[in-house]
């Protein structure tokens, strides 16, 4: 994939090099971790891929080091963290800055205009990827909230302080870092 010019932030490229020695295995033990609570807390997520589910993706934030392996299987979801660029299998593809990825996820960004304006690249498997993006808007995954349920009994007492820093740190990044909440109505 060439760089091009894009409009979205990307991950700080000093930070993203001082990544890229760092051992991948806590980030793999965290990444499945909140898999694991994810397809606790949402039961029908996974399933709702169908034939889909069998399908390995390759989810690549282009400005950071590692990328995610996604097997989406129903009974045993899993996720793996390899190093940028390293050879794994696939059968879809997404790739594009951290900030797409995430913004997509929490259904700040549109996929078909991110795709379309050459933010974000998919490759292999359409079919596969739509099902996926699909399955996500559905459950209307909050990052945050899924990474704080991870954590057990130590979540709630987090997440309430990681919420109200969260804000800030969306302005001064301009990452969409967790899901839009609905304001409650008067009526």
């Amino acid at each position: 994939m060439t760089e091009q010019a894009t409009s979205l932030p990307l991950f700080p490229a000093l930070a993203s090099r001082l990544m890229q020695p760092l051992p991948l295995f806590p980030l793999r033990l965290a990444a499945q971790k909140v898999v694991d609570s994810l397809a606790a807390r949402h039961p029908g997520l996974f399933a709702r891929l169908g034939d889909q589910a069998s399908k390995t993706f390759l989810l690549d934030p282009t400005d950071l080091p590692f990328a995610f392996i996604l097997r989406p299987r129903p009974d045993k979801p899993a996720i793996d963290v390899v190093k940028r660029g390293e050879a794994v299998a696939w059968e879809a593809h997404i790739a594009g800055p951290f900030a797409a990825l995430l913004g997509m996820l929490h259904g700040t960004m549109d996929g078909d205009a991110l795709f379309f304006s050459r933010d974000i690249i998919i490759e292999g498997d359409t079919e596969a990827v739509l099902a996926l993006r699909n399955a996500l808007d559905d459950a209307e995954i909050d990052l945050l909230g899924e990474i704080t349920a991870s954590l057990g009994p130590l979540g709630p007492w987090l997440e309430k302080p990681l919420r109200s820093l969260t804000p800030v740190a969306e302005r001064l990044t301009g990452v969409a870092l967790t899901r839009a909440r609905a304001e409650p109505s008067d009526a």
